[in-house]
């Protein structure tokens, strides 16, 4: 399975694979939108890496399969569309690709065996409370004490932290200079002493964000990715990785049906809320915008399988992906109406037109407050629209 390269038979390949191994309980879990547990995940991680699929677009010396940037995207396509659960990119996407390019020889042996496995799970120490879209103006410091850096700061945004076995950390370990001078880029293990993790439980009711607290936490310096002060180099090409990724098509189709899905199941004074104007209107809209993405994605695609390197246009892709995300969101609790409050109030068991809320409705409106972090974590959409203005537009 999965040798040929005929994209059309690859998709079946993958559907097939995605129907007989994806376990029933973990497909029901993602259908229903809720999150995922930790052993769920990992069960899943390990069946992926035993049919070594998990990290496919790596190279095969590393445990991968060394598929092209279009194999990987209708792979991701059709995971989400079979139900299964959206993979961290951080773990797989960003952090190994940054040891392939930067990491020592002996870094990578220590890491990239242990991340293919499925088992080590990484989180993201950029952002903190005052340097947020303005990483530059970070000010969690690291001071070189013989073999080790001693780091105190403070990171927040921090997703999944306290699922994490390892961080990657931009910290700040020369002053003076301009602000991108002077940042190193280390891995820490989450249980170094000194490491507090605080989970911050959301609008959505959700434990994903994290504070990452760092009281002298000591972290070798062989566990710097670079040389020291070029950090920023390093955090820049990251993002490269992260952008393609970030268009979501897979998760933006799986948004789709599951509108249709319930349009298609409720009623509004006798009639369909599929059928009705107003949701005709808005899910054509939010339909022709995903086929746009998707097009235009595949200009990088192309692109990047021609071997030209991604500049920072790609940032586009990450803009009009979150935003889809968030309009198909709001969609879905528009069309459940007062169904797709958390709780049902005791007035709308008795109502002509109101279906019982089922898995689906109970958790729209967590959904819909989640995503509306998707325009901001991974470099909120104005700075995007900055990067796009300076760097490819030269205004």
């Amino acid at each position: 399975m999965f040798t040929t390269t005929d994209l059309d038979q690859f998709r079946q390949d993958v559907r097939q694979f995605v129907r007989e191994q994806l376990p029933p309980d973990l497909r029901q879990t993602v259908r229903q939108g809720q999150q995922p547990t930790p052993p769920q995940l990992i069960g899943w991680h390990e069946r992926l890496a035993a049919a070594g699929v998990l990290v496919p677009h790596w190279p095969v010396q590393w445990g991968g399969r060394g598929w092209t940037v279009a194999q990987q995207m209708v792979f991701d396509e059709e995971m989400a569309l079979g139900g299964a659960p959206e993979l961290s990119s951080i773990t797989f996407d960003m952090i190994g690709p940054v040891l392939m390019r930067y990491g020592s020889a002996d870094q990578q042996q220590r890491f990239l065996p242990a991340i293919a496995s499925g088992r080590q799970w990484w989180c993201q120490g950029y952002s903190e409370p005052n340097a947020g879209s303005d990483l530059a103006g970070l000010a969690t410091r690291a001071e070189r004490e013989g073999d080790d850096y001693v780091v105190n700061g403070s990171k927040i945004w921090t997703s999944y932290a306290q699922y994490a076995d390892w961080l990657f950390v931009l910290v700040r370990t020369e002053r003076g200079g301009k602000p991108q001078e002077g940042i190193s880029f280390l891995l820490a293990e989450m249980s170094s002493p000194g490491i507090t993790v605080r989970p911050i439980v959301g609008i959505h009711g959700w434990p994903v964000f994290c504070e990452v607290f760092f009281d002298n936490v000591r972290v070798p310096v062989d566990q710097r990715i670079g040389e020291e002060n070029q950090g920023w180099t390093v955090a820049k090409s990251l993002l490269e990785f992260e952008r393609l990724k970030l268009a979501r098509i897979g998760e933006n189709k799986r948004r789709m049906a599951r509108v249709r899905e319930i349009a298609l199941s409720r009623r509004r004074g006798g009639r369909r809320v599929a059928d009705l104007p107003w949701f005709r209107e808005r899910f054509a809209e939010l339909e022709s915008r995903l086929i746009a993405l998707e097009a235009n994605a595949a200009r990088f695609v192309a692109r990047q399988a021609a071997g030209e390197r991604l500049g920072a246009e790609v940032s586009m892709l990450k803009m009009r992906g979150s935003r889809l995300i968030q309009l198909w969101e709001e969609l879905i609790v528009d069309a459940l109406g007062p169904e797709a409050m958390p709780l049902s109030p005791p007035w709308l068991a008795g109502a002509a037109d109101a279906a019982p809320q089922d898995a689906l409705a109970g958790t729209a409106s967590s959904r819909r407050f989640l995503a509306r972090g998707y325009t901001i974590a991974g470099g909120t959409s104005e700075i995007q629209h900055n990067i796009i203005a300076k760097q490819v537009l030269a205004l």
